[in-house]
């Protein structure tokens, strides 16, 4: 029975889920332009590629679809950006199409542009997601830079709120500035005190013990 109350019962896993989102504080994206940032970047683990999106030649979005809508309005926003998308997948054996070949074929369908587009499709962890885009987004901060004594400029970098602090952390161990753009939010303001719902509950904890699980992990492995 405190089983079922621990997991069930929103306010005991939303209490902790809502202190890791709001860990990382949204930037006021409307008081920027253009010339503010180097480019957009965004993580992978939204997108169902695979074997499926192979046999029905349709592309899925998981529950975490903020990642791709949000990226979608800021390529629209900022069409002179360069932007990458990074994964390939996050199962142990993928097979089939990467994340990011769904990405660029999203992105074709919506008739977005593409001139500025790169894609980085090998990785399988927001480790290797920072790793394997690196080069690329050295690369392309350079060109940015015009005068030779100016700094570089911050990166726009999208993923789910909960996993935000995590990805900043991996990024500013490699010397690279990022813009948080959290989105996928899962908690409120408020805490729910008189709702009590299994499922909602799971997903909260998996969540949470995701993050928790991978930041002791990187932490230990001085990754972060």
């Amino acid at each position: 029975m405190a089983d079922l109350l621990l997991v069930g019962w929103l306010p005991t896993s939303e209490i902790f889920l809502r202190a890791l989102e709001d860990s990382v504080p949204k930037v006021q994206l409307a008081q920027m332009s253009e010339p503010d940032f180097a480019g957009i970047i965004i993580l992978g683990g939204a997108i169902e590629g695979g074997e499926i999106a192979v046999d029905r030649g349709e592309v899925s979005i998981y529950s975490a679809a903020e990642r791709v809508t949000k990226a979608f309005e800021l390529i629209r926003k900022f069409p002179d950006l360069p932007y990458i998308f990074s994964g390939f997948s996050g199962r142990l054996s993928p097979k089939g199409i990467s994340e990011a070949d769904a990405f660029k074929q999203l992105v074709a369908e919506q008739g977005l542009p593409d001139k500025n587009a790169h894609y980085e499709n090998q990785s399988r962890n927001t480790y290797e997601n920072v790793i394997l885009m690196k080069h690329m987004i050295l690369e392309l901060g350079a060109e940015s830079v015009k005068e030779a004594d100016a700094t570089p400029k911050p990166w726009l970098l999208i993923t789910s709120a909960s996993h935000m602090y995590r990805s900043v952390k991996i990024f500013q161990k490699q010397g690279i500035e990022v813009i948080p753009v959290p989105v996928d939010y899962q908690t409120g303001n408020r805490l729910r005190w008189g709702r009590f719902d299994l499922e909602d509950g799971m997903q909260n904890w998996n969540k949470l013990m995701h993050e928790v699980v991978g930041l002791l992990a990187y932490w230990i492995t001085r990754k972060i």
